[in-house]
């Protein structure tokens, strides 16, 4: 059977990492959270002072280190999904903080960041045999994935999701702050310059707004086997 190369894209907070980390396991396939992977770049400049006081990138500086940002995705054997990890330190839980959250859409908004790491993401998707979820992933990263979804949900049901989940990790979280984040990161993601958040011409549109974690599952499960019969 042939491995083809599945896009998830869609807003902040809908699922997207954990339908697509399902996904691949299902399949045997690699994941890749891309992202964690423009987390992690907040969480680097966060951790080098590379926000001024009043919110700006110190966008000079970042570019100039951006060599020196290497990310990559290893698998955790308690958990069976992959941890992300930061030059060679594991970040999963450190870059799903509100802080970064708070600072993520700037950074990838710069045309010099979503550069580095599409480059990194298609270095990891060569061959097939890959689900990625972003923003860009089928409009940039792989425009000719076999398999594009595009995933929505109300912002107050995505802000919902995100609280719960910060709860259940015993990280303190305000329902409105997460809300307002929500919104505000939609606005950011959509109107960008470069590469804004967008359902490609091809991509089939979810709204899993009402749905369960099993409908999901089981939804994109018969679009990949639809898929994999027209690539073969």
């Amino acid at each position: 059977m042939k491995k083809i190369t599945i896009a998830i894209d869609g807003h902040s907070s809908c699922g997207k990492s954990t339908m697509a980390k399902e996904l691949a396991r299902r399949l045997g396939y690699i994941y890749v959270d891309t992202g964690a992977m423009y987390r992690s770049v907040t969480l680097y400049a966060l951790r080098h002072n590379l926000f001024r006081q009043d919110g700006t990138i110190m966008e000079d500086e970042l570019q100039a280190q951006m060599p020196q940002i290497r990310i990559s995705f290893q698998l955790n054997a308690e958990t069976g999904r992959p941890d992300t990890y930061l030059n060679g330190e594991c970040v999963e839980q450190l870059i799903r903080s509100l802080e970064v959250s708070n600072h993520v859409s700037p950074i990838a908004a710069l045309p010099f960041v979503r550069t580095a790491m599409v480059a990194q993401q298609q270095q990891m998707g060569q061959g097939g045999g890959v689900v990625m979820d972003g923003r860009d992933i089928g409009t940039v990263v792989f425009p000719n994935a076999e398999l594009k979804i595009f995933v929505t949900a109300s912002a107050e049901v995505r802000a919902q999701r995100r609280y719960d989940e910060l709860q259940q990790k015993g990280m303190s979280a305000d329902y409105a702050d997460i809300l307002k984040n929500v919104q505000e990161r939609d606005y950011i993601d959509s109107h960008r310059e470069v590469s804004p958040l967008r359902q490609a011409d091809d991509a089939l549109l979810l709204d899993n707004s009402h749905m369960t974690i099993p409908e999901q599952n089981e939804w994109l499960m018969k679009q990949f086997q639809e898929r994999v019969v027209e690539a073969d």
